[in-house]
C-alpha cells in the first residue's frame, strides 16, 4: 500500500499527523525537562518528568483518534490518569502527613490534553500552552515571593481594575444620552480607563520595581501626575531645609514626562490630533528634559544624589474615578457651549481655565470630538495652552509647598516652559 492511498485520520494526512503528534511529544519533553528541573532536586521527588509526560500525551493523542468521533476512550483514559493521581497524593498524604501539591496533576493532565490539541487546534496553540506551562513551573520561588510581597489590598485594587476595564466599559452604551454635546457614555468611560490604565501601571512600578537611580521616582511621578509629584518633592525641599538638586530636577523632569503622556494619551482615540501634537511635545519635552539636565550637571559636587521619595497612592478610588467622570462631563459641555458662544478664543479661555484644575478631561474632551468645527492645529494648540496653564500652577504649588528659597529655580523653569508653550500654541 503507498503512502498516497493511506486514508486521513481525523481529517490529515499521514505525514501532517505524524508531525502533529512529533510536535505535542517535543513540547511534553520541553516540559518534562522543566518539571525535572525544578521539582526532581527535592527529596522526596513527585512523579512525572521526561519520560511520564511524553508516555501521557502519546496516551491521549492515540485513545483521541482511535475514538474519534466520539470521545469515550479519550475520557476513560482521562479517568484513568484522574485515579492514579489521586492514588499518588492519597499515598503522598499518608506518608507525609501534608497535602501534596496540585502542580504534579495539573501538568500531567495538560500534557495528556497535548495530544488532542496537536490534531485539532493551530500548531501555536499546543506551543503557547507548553510555553505557559514551563514558565509557571520555572518561576515557582518567584512567584512565591511575588505573592508574599502582593497584599490583599493590591489584589482588590486588582479586582476593581478589572471591572473597569472587562464588566463595565462592554456595557457602557455608545450613543449619545444628552443633545447637549456628541460625547457618549462609552467616550466617557475610555477616557476614564486610559487614564487609570497609565497612573495604575506607574502606580506598579513604584511601588514593586526597584528604583536605580535619584530622577526615576519623579519619571513615573510624571506619568502618574506631574502636579501631585510637584507639590510632594516641593513639600520634601521645604522639610529638606536646603535645596536638593535630585528634588528640585525631578519636579522639571515630572513635567517633561508630561508632555510624552498627554501625547501618548491623545494618541488612544485620536491619532491625526496626536501626530499633530507630536513635535511641539517633542520640543517641549527636549527643552524641559535639557533645563533639568544643566541644573543636574550644575549641581554641588557635595549634594546628595539619593533616590526622591514619593509616596505612591492607589489610583483605582471610587472617589477619584467618580471626580474624573464628573468633570470629563463638565468639560465636555463647557466646551461645545463655550464653541458655540465664543469660538475658538473661547475654547482656548478654557483650556486656560482647565490647566488650574486637571487637564486629562479636557484633553480627552477635544481628543474624542466634544468641540465640532476646530481644526487639528487649533485643537493642538488648545492643549498646548492648558498644559502652559497647568505648568504656571505647578511653579505657584513649588513656590507656595516648597519656599521661594529652595523651589525658585523649579518655579522659574516651569513658567519658561509655559511661556515658550503658549508661543508656540499661537503659530497654530
Amino acid at each position: 500500500m503507498s503512502v498516497a492511498s493511506i486514508p486521513a485520520v481525523h481529517g490529515l494526512l499521514p505525514l501532517a499527523l505524524v508531525t502533529h503528534l512529533g510536535l505535542a511529544l517535543a513540547m511534553a519533553v520541553f516540559v518534562g525537562l522543566a518539571f525535572e528541573g525544578v521539582y526532581k532536586r527535592d527529596r522526596s521527588a513527585p512523579p512525572g518528568g521526561i519520560r511520564t509526560f511524553p508516555l501521557l500525551t502519546l496516551l491521549g493523542e492515540l485513545l483521541y483518534l482511535i475514538g474519534a468521533p466520539s470521545l469515550a476512550p479519550f475520557l476513560a483514559g482521562l479517568g484513568a490518569v484522574a485515579i492514579w493521581l489521586y492514588a499518588h497524593a492519597r499515598g503522598y498524604y499518608e506518608r507525609e502527613g501534608t497535602p501534596p501539591t496540585l502542580i504534579v496533576p495539573a501538568v500531567s493532565l495538560l500534557t495528556y490534553a497535548f495530544g488532542p490539541v496537536a490534531v485539532t487546534q493551530p500548531s501555536w496553540v499546543l506551543v503557547a500552552a507548553a510555553v505557559a506551562v514551563v514558565l509557571l513551573v520555572e518561576s515557582r520561588a518567584a512567584l512565591h515571593q511575588l505573592a508574599q510581597r502582593v497584599s490583599g489590598d493590591e489584589v482588590y485594587t486588582l479586582g476593581k481594575f478589572l471591572i473597569l476595564v472587562g464588566i463595565i466599559l462592554p456595557l457602557v452604551p455608545d450613543h449619545p444620552v444628552v443633545s447637549w454635546t456628541p460625547i457618549t457614555p462609552l467616550q466617557v468611560w475610555l477616557a476614564l480607563v486610559a487614564v487609570s490604565s497609565l497612573s495604575y501601571l506607574s502606580y506598579l512600578l513604584q511601588r514593586y520595581v526597584p528604583s536605580s537611580g535619584a530622577l526615576t521616582p519623579s519619571i513615573l511621578g510624571g506619568a502618574y501626575s506631574s502636579t501631585a509629584t510637584t507639590v510632594v518633592l516641593a513639600r520634601a525641599q521645604r522639610e529638606a531645609g536646603a535645596e536638593r538638586p535630585e528634588l528640585t530636577v525631578g519636579m522639571i523632569v515630572a513635567t517633561a514626562i508630561m508632555y510624552l503622556r498627554i501625547d501618548a494619551v491623545v494618541a488612544l482615540f485620536n491619532r491625526p490630533l496626536a501626530l499633530m501634537l507630536l513635535p511641539p511635545s517633542l520640543g517641549l519635552f527636549a527643552l524641559t528634559a535639557a533645563i533639568a539636565a544643566v541644573l543636574w550637571w550644575r549641581r554641588a559636587p557635595s549634594a546628595g544624589q539619593g533616590a526622591a521619595k514619593l509616596p505612591v497612592a492607589n489610583p483605582l478610588q471610587l472617589l477619584a474615578a467618580t471626580t474624573f467622570a464628573g468633570l470629563f462631563v463638565a468639560v465636555a459641555l463647557a466646551s461645545t457651549w463655550v464653541r458655540a458662544s465664543f469660538g475658538r478664543p473661547g475654547v482656548y479661555g478654557l483650556a486656560a481655565i482647565s490647566g488650574v484644575t486637571d487637564i486629562d478631561p479636557f484633553v480627552l474632551n477635544l481628543a474624542q470630538g466634544s468641540v465640532a468645527g476646530m481644526s487639528l492645529g487649533s485643537l493642538a494648540a488648545a492643549i498646548l495652552i492648558a498644559a502652559s496653564s497647568n505648568n504656571v500652577l505647578k511653579a505657584v504649588y513649588a513656590v507656595t509647598f516648597g519656599g521661594w528659597k529652595v523651589c525658585r529655580k523649579p518655579a522659574m523653569a516651569l513658567l519658561a516652559v509655559a511661556i515658550v508653550g503658549v508661543a508656540i500654541a499661537l503659530l497654530y
